[in-house]
């Protein structure tokens, strides 16, 4: 039958070649996909929560890729390694590498001179990594994932909340982040702080 999939505001199309990397045959809908890529997403929080980085490990390309493979290495092939393809949104994919070192670099220049306060260096990440788009699928939950790893390992802070719902479902906090998604594209961030500490 293969991987059927709806799509719904904010969401990035995958291609048939990207659909091919379903290491899972069983998975037909959304929802089957949603609910392995979620058991994923959590088997890599359980992990996070006994281990600790330096910042520098953190802002850095390996630990991205890392993360998402830790992520979605049981249900994609292609988990961890940057897209190949053009989306509906993020950078040319030729360019995602040099896109992510400059924003890693930028981070590191905003901690090191105190440019924003932890939390918006945090969520600022989160907003550049979803723009430039680094993988085929999960960038939203991987770009989440990294500013949390950022606030809690980076700055010793809480997790961040993200409204306290799984964005990947339709709803109200789901039109409330990408509303807050599009106000930082404006480079009005306010929203989007005030949304991951919900």
């Amino acid at each position: 039958m293969g991987l059927d999939l709806d799509y719904t505001d904010g969401q990035t199309p995958l291609d048939e070649d990207e659909k091919d990397g379903l290491l899972i045959p069983t998975i037909t809908t959304r929802g089957d996909l949603d609910e392995f890529e979620q058991l994923g997403v959590e088997k890599t929080n359980e992990w996070l929560l006994t281990k600790k980085f330096s910042t520098d490990k953190i802002l850095s390309e390996e630990f991205v890729r890392d993360l998402h493979k830790r992520m979605f290495a049981d249900i994609w092939r292609w988990a961890g390694e940057f897209r190949k393809t053009e989306k509906n949104i993020g950078v040319d994919p030729v360019t995602i590498p040099i896109q992510l070192r400059n924003l890693l670099d930028d981070c590191e220049y905003w901690i090191d001179n105190k440019v924003f306060d932890e939390d918006e260096i945090a969520v600022r990440l989160s907003h550049r990594m979803v723009s430039i788009h680094p993988f085929a699928n999960g960038n939203g939950r991987n770009s989440r994932l990294m500013a949390d790893v950022l606030a809690n390992k980076g700055f010793g802070k809480p997790f961040f909340t993200w409204g306290s719902v799984n964005l990947t479902k339709q709803g109200e906090a789901r039109n409330k982040y990408l509303y807050a998604l599009r106000a930082a594209d404006q480079h009005d961030y306010q929203a989007l702080i005030e949304f991951a500490r919900l």
